[in-house]
């Protein structure tokens, strides 16, 4: 069984958000002590709907990431009790069993995810703020305020536009119609992820027409051509112009907190990625640049997202994808069909390449830890590269988990499968093996949404997902009752069967052709 190895966007999620400073403000705030509530199953929904306001963190207790979340959640978590109303920061362990069907209500893939729930849990949205406690304060207070902001001087316009991101300032003759109430309505529906603002004076706007009269929504962008206009207030189009108009042709993975909102959208958009690490210091970084963004225009029409990152800001991409620094210029491209490298590359060499990669001309790469020179344990190791070998062209039953190193179910569940293996060893049709899933690519076809995940594929060819007990007794009992005949044994009742009627003699029963020896 050939199979293509590629890993899901969504676990890097988690990875691609960083931590910032925290400012003086916080760092004073009031003793922590019970500032974060702690929710479960037993009190979740009741606390919610007693909430016109409360921040949610789903978060699971070995992720790094929430870990370093913690402090800075808390601390503002402080300074926001004392807000004006109070503003409610919680928390729920999304990785605890008895929490699974908060969990998969609020669509938790990747830990930490913060939401904001409003109106009683009537009202869902992402937060999309920075991870640093001062960040967090200030992206909440705007959260309840009012959704759009307005301008009424030059001063306020450059202070509110700048180069903070994604900007969007809805001009009108007067701050009533249909075309206002849709404009407002759609900043109520995105202000997680933008901010709004409406001015009846376009001259005070730092850029584009300042003679302008309105109706327009004028979207500010730090990138690309640095403004875009609309005059469609269709609420759908307004939301389809700020999706399209306010996204980067190439995003830039850095250290800045405006990309974060980027990144994400990035990582979980369903389409190949292009995507260039370097240094940033590198004296060629313009002409990278340039022949980056010249490739996202020219290959628009073949489902390509583009990226160019920081090596030094990206470490935890380039583990997560197996890369090394020295590899760097980089150029890596990521689809269905598998993952493609360029290590070292010139920025004259990157359009010439995608165009390989294009037409099929290029060979997939695999992350996969070295094949063991000795695997002579009673579980097996398996690696990206030998997959192929010991599970599926093995014409074994082989019962294979996918673990991670930090995983405590993991820590386990090991000492049982050593059980198993071992009181199943005499049986030379099955085989107890495990691969780590964080240092090897994952076949596409096998799903490891959480570890441990463990498979069955049996000599017959049929896989099957183990989701029964977790004791020996039970591990075994699934094998005996799902492993297929030994491999050729069908082969031989076949041809036994075929010359019995060649000689006049037909069976008069199963029993009457060999056996697979239990």
């Amino acid at each position: 069984m050939a199979v293509s190895l590629v890993l899901p966007f969504t676990i890097l999620l988690a990875g691609v958000l960083l931590s910032g400073p925290v400012l003086a403000e916080v760092e004073t705030a009031v003793e922590l002590g019970e500032v974060v509530l702690t929710l479960d199953a037993s009190n979740f929904s009741e606390v919610v709907a007693k909430q016109q306001f409360i921040v949610v963190e789903f978060y699971a207790p070995w992720c790094g990431h929430c870990k370093q979340l913690a402090p800075e959640y808390e601390k503002a978590a402080a300074v926001l009790r004392n807000h004006d109303p109070p503003l409610v920061l919680a928390k729920v362990d999304a990785y605890d069993e008895r929490n699974k069907e908060i969990k998969d209500k609020y669509q938790v893939h990747a830990y930490p995810t913060i939401k904001i729930i409003e109106n009683g849990g009537k009202d869902v949205r992402g937060y999309g703020g920075p991870r640093d406690a001062d960040g967090i304060v200030e992206y909440l207070k705007k959260q309840v305020g009012p959704a759009s902001i307005e301008l009424s001087s030059a001063e306020a316009a450059q202070s509110s536009i700048g180069d903070k991101g994604v900007v969007l300032v809805g001009v009108f003759p007067e701050f009533a119609g249909v075309e206002y109430e849709n404009f407002m309505a759609v900043a109520e529906k995105k202000r997680s992820d933008y901010d709004f603002f409406h001015t009846s004076d376009a001259s005070i706007l730092p850029r584009g027409d300042q003679a302008i009269k309105g109706p327009v929504v004028r979207l500010f962008k730090p990138f690309d051509e640095l403004f875009a206009d609309s005059l469609d207030f269709d609420s759908d189009a307004l939301e389809k112009f700020i999706e399209v108009s306010g996204f980067p042709a190439v995003v830039t993975f850095d250290a800045d907190p405006t990309n974060h909102k980027f990144l994400e959208r990035y990582y979980s958009t369903p389409s190949a990625k292009a995507m260039l690490f370097l240094n940033f210091s590198d004296d060629r970084i313009e002409a990278f640049k340039s022949q980056i963004q010249e490739a996202a225009k020219k290959f628009s029409a073949n489902n390509i997202s583009f990226l160019i990152g920081d090596v030094e800001s990206a470490d935890r991409a380039f583990k997560y994808f197996g890369l090394k620094e020295n590899d760097v210029p980089l150029l890596f491209v990521i689809a269905q069909g598998g993952k493609y490298l360029n290590p070292t590359i010139d920025p004259d060499q990157i359009i010439p390449w995608l165009k390989e990669y294009i037409y099929g001309n290029l060979t997939p790469y695999v992350k996969s830890e070295p094949i063991p020179k000795v695997n002579d344990q009673p579980v097996k190791v398996v690696v990206a590269d030998s997959i192929d070998d010991i599970v599926f062209n093995s014409g074994k039953n082989v019962l294979l988990e996918f673990y991670a190193p930090w995983c405590g179910h993991c820590r386990k569940l090991a000492p049982i499968l050593e059980e198993v293996a071992v009181a199943l060893q005499d049986d030379e049709e099955v085989v107890i093996a495990k691969m780590d899933g964080t240092a090897n690519d994952i076949p596409t076809d096998l799903a490891v949404e959480g570890y441990p995940t463990i498979y069955f594929y049996s000599t017959t060819g049929d896989l099957y997902s183990y989701n029964g007990g977790r004791t020996t007794e039970d591990i075994i009992s699934f094998i005996k009752e799902n492993k297929g005949p030994r491999a050729g044994a069908m082969d031989e009742v076949t041809q036994t069967g075929a010359g019995a009627v060649e000689e006049g003699i037909t069976p008069s029963s199963p029993s009457d052709l060999p056996k697979d020896e239990l």
